[in-house]
């Protein structure tokens, strides 16, 4: 994850602060120094390091912290502001036109992952009760258009495309058509360059103009550090836009970009990118962000995976069957398969407070053991899976070779579940039924 190297150096610096008990300017002073030499080495611009070294020290030097009975503490607190402010405040919203379609321009250099994210993008506002369309304005890369086509399938989403013509031809006539079919926001798939030139920032001047986009949003790929800066500026000169979203924020970038672009362009960071899969983007919150990067970990987008991977209706029908004892093989591997839509291990770990995510680095659910238990359970009948005790060594032989296992494997499969089974115990009866009121989304959340 983007953030480990400048959260275990930041870590480092306020435990040595907590070891100190009462503060002096010194103390602050030499913290200021380590914080400062941390943010340099996460690629941090040195103008944004200074000028966020400047804010903390000045507030942190004041009576309120040295005379504080917790002053490691209010430091925290002191960076962790300005760090959410460094990064833009609050979490800014897509900006929707009150009259359909919104227009929505993504520009960028090529590589940076922009034809894969704006169909993400595409399928979050999907989610969100929008009906999205994409329009394939890059007409020079070889195979942009089918790959735009190809992942607008995969998440549900039309494209719109008239091959290789003039790229704003196509997007006035994608504007257009999105009027007449009821789609109420277009994404504008934009020609890249390996590097900002003038042809390509004169065809994108005259898309704008063409087009009057509510929003020309900007895709960086965060493991370019100070160069993803430096082409927000040109862009921003060039262009003017207003908005950006972070491609590869889940990768082993140092993180100089996100704390950077905000402070250098003046625009927020809208997005971010985080990891392969098509559902892999998520809206920027900064002060999320800043909690995660001081290993205060991020509960709420936590809680808001969960909310995305667990049926709500199954989870009331999982909580009626905890309350009569009446977990299954079934409940048991519906389980798994939603824990694993909610990503790695290692992800999780560093949304929760205190949780060392480097240990867990690289940990996620194993996908063949899964798929291992899958054919196992599919393997049983329908009255085995109610009721595993049925299973004897007849039994256990047959879903064995049904699913290309071993009984060994069978036998470990139901000693986890009767230790899942042994938990779900604790929920039933009135007592469960109170304990289940509030461990409220534990089991199916």
């Amino acid at each position: 994850m983007a953030f480990e190297s400048l959260s275990e150096k930041l870590s480092a610096t306020f435990k040595k602060l907590r070891g100190k008990g009462r503060l002096t300017e010194s103390d602050i002073k030499e913290a200021m120094r380590d914080v400062r030499m941390a943010l340099l080495e996460a690629d941090v611009s040195y103008k944004v390091v200074k000028e966020f070294i400047s804010k903390v020290s000045e507030r942190a030097v004041g009576t309120d912290v040295l005379e504080s009975l917790t002053p490691a503490q209010m430091v925290i607190k002191i960076v962790n502001e300005e760090l959410t402010a460094m990064m833009g405040g609050t979490n800014a919203k897509l900006n929707i036109s009150p009259n359909p379609p919104t227009v929505v321009m993504m520009v960028g250099l090529q590589g940076a992952g922009k034809t894969t994210n704006v169909a993400k993008l595409a399928a979050l506002m999907k989610k969100n009760s929008r009906r999205p369309l994409l329009a394939a304005c890059d007409v020079y890369r070889p195979a942009a258009i089918q790959q735009l086509i190809t992942v607008g399938s995969q998440v549900d989403v039309p494209v719109f495309e008239q091959g290789a013509g003039d790229p704003v031809e196509i997007a006035k006539a994608a504007v257009a058509h999105a009027k007449t079919h009821g789609n109420d926001i277009v994404f504008i798939d934009t020609a890249g360059r390996l590097h900002v030139d003038e042809t390509l920032m004169d065809e994108l001047k005259r898309m704008k103009q063409a087009v009057s986009p509510d929003e020309i949003m900007l895709v960086l790929d965060a493991m370019t550090g100070q160069d993803a800066v430096n082409a927000a500026k040109a862009f921003d000169e060039a262009l003017g836009i207003d908005s950006v979203l972070l491609t590869k924020l889940d990768g082993d970038a140092r993180g100089g970009a996100a704390l950077s672009v905000r402070a250098a362009t003046g625009k927020h960071i809208k997005f971010a990118g985080i990891g392969e899969k098509l559902d892999g983007i998520e809206p920027f919150h900064p002060d999320r962000m800043a909690s995660r990067i001081l290993g205060m970990g991020d509960v709420l987008t936590l809680i808001e995976k969960a909310e995305q991977s667990f049926d709500e209706k199954k989870a009331a029908e999982m909580a009626e069957r905890l309350v009569n004892n009446r977990f299954t093989l079934t409940d048991f591997y519906e389980q798994l398969t939603s824990i694993k839509s909610m990503g790695s291990l290692s992800d999780i770990a560093g949304m929760l407070p205190g949780v060392d995510a480097k240990a867990l680095s690289g940990a996620s659910i194993d996908e063949k053991a899964l798929a291992k238990t899958e054919a196992i359970i599919l393997s049983m009948t329908k009255a085995e899976r109610d009721n595993p005790a049925l299973l004897n060594s007849s039994r256990k032989k047959r879903v064995a070779a049904g699913s290309g296992t071993s009984v060994v494997d069978v036998n470990m499969l139901l000693k986890q579940f009767e230790m899942m089974q042994s938990m779900a115990k604790q929920f039933s009866g009135k007592r469960g039924k109170k304990r289940l009121a509030r461990n409220k989304g534990f089991f199916g959340m």
